[in-house]
């Protein structure tokens, strides 16, 4: 499979992982607690099988900057946390330093 897809899936999962936290309470609640360390797992292993042939600070930054990014987006969602303009410019600017990453980086 390609790097980047792995690094979009492990992206993805992180997003997911860093949600299930909020649900499981201390890991005091079993079934958030088993998903979100499930979601721990798969993202890992996918950032792990994007540095076969990324390098490791593009590939990093980029699996950290789509956790932030989303789970940025779901606290303003599911948590009801502040959705302002400048939270959504600083977002942006994340997205910016994703998309740069991506086109600057050799693969």
């Amino acid at each position: 499979m390609n790097a980047w897809l792995w690094l979009v899936i492990a992206g993805l999962f992180e997003i997911q992982w860093a949600v299930t936290l909020k649900y499981t309470e201390g890991f005091t609640r079993l079934w958030p607690s088993v998903f979100c360390i499930v979601g721990m797992i798969i993202s890992v292993y996918g950032l792990s099988m994007a540095q076969k042939t990324l390098p490791l600070g593009t590939s990093y930054a980029v699996w950290v900057g789509i956790g932030i990014l989303g789970a940025a987006i779901c606290g303003m969602f599911l948590f009801n946390e502040p959705k302002t303009l400048v939270r959504f410019a600083c977002i942006l600017l994340i997205l910016a330093g994703i998309v740069g990453l991506k086109v600057t980086s050799p693969s």
